[in-house]
C-alpha cells in the first residue's frame, strides 16, 4: 500500500527484454539501493512494482523492477525509454503519516491530459478517462495520477480536472506535463467498493 505522496522522481536507465513479453527497467534514484530490500514494493509511477535487483550506474543509486505483458500492455511502462522520469513512492510502514490517501499501485487505467491551464502558482489539468471509470470519479473525492495523490476539483461526464499546487509541480513529473499525454489512473479504492455493494444489492 501507498499514500499517493511522490518522494522522488526517478528515471530509467537502461530497458531490457526479458523472456518473452517481460522487461526489465532499471531505475536510478536518490534511494540508497542497499535499503532497498529483494522484493520490496515500490510505486513507480502509481505501478506497484517490485524490485528484483539493485546496484549503482556510476554514481547513481539503482533498482531493477520487471513489468510483464499486461503492465505494458494497460499502463504507460510500455512507453517507458530510457531517460523516462518517473514518480516513485516506496511502500507504507505501520505508523507511517498517511498524507494522501489509501493507493494500492493496482492502475485501473490510462487518463488523456487534455487541457492544462498554468494559473498564478498552480495548474489545472483536466483529464478523459474511460466511460467504465468515469462513475468511480467524483467532485471532491480522491485519485491517484501516475502514483500522485489529488482531490478532484470538478466533474463533467467523462472529464474531470485536478488543481496541482507549486510544490506538487516541483516534486513530481507534473511540472513538464502537456495536452496528449497518457497518465495512469487509480480510482479511490472505496469508490470502487461502493459502486460493487450497489451493484450486488
Amino acid at each position: 500500500m501507498f499514500t499517493g505522496i511522490v518522494s522522488d522522481i526517478g528515471e530509467v536507465v537502461a530497458v531490457n527484454e526479458r523472456a518473452e513479453g517481460l522487461r526489465q527497467l532499471v531505475i536510478a534514484s536518490s534511494y540508497d539501493s542497499s535499503t532497498i530490500a529483494i522484493g520490496a514494493s515500490i510505486a513507480c509511477g502509481g505501478i506497484c512494482m517490485t524490485a528484483v535487483a539493485t546496484g549503482m550506474s556510476g554514481s547513481r543509486h539503482t533498482f531493477s523492477v520487471d513489468a510483464a505483458a499486461e503492465t505494458l500492455r494497460l499502463t504507460t511502462v510500455g512507453s517507458w525509454r530510457q531517460g523516462t522520469r518517473v514518480n516513485l513512492e516506496r511502500s507504507l510502514k505501520m505508523g507511517d503519516e498517511l498524507g494522501g490517501h489509501l493507493v494500492s499501485g493496482h492502475v485501473d487505467g490510462l487518463a488523456e491530459l487534455v487541457a492544462r491551464e498554468d494559473l498564478t502558482d498552480m495548474a489545472q489539468l483536466t483529464l478523459r478517462v474511460p466511460h467504465a471509470l468515469a462513475r468511480f470519479i467524483a467532485q471532491k473525492g480522491s485519485v491517484a495520477l501516475d502514483g500522485v495523490s489529488l482531490t478532484v476539483n470538478a466533474v463533467a461526464d467523462d472529464t474531470f480536472s485536478v488543481l496541482i499546487i507549486p510544490h506538487t509541480l516541483t516534486v513530481t513529473t507534473f511540472g513538464t506535463l502537456k495536452p496528449g499525454a497518457a497518465i495512469n489512473l487509480e480510482v479511490d479504492v472505496m469508490a470502487r467498493y461502493a459502486a460493487r455493494l450497489m451493484e450486488t444489492r
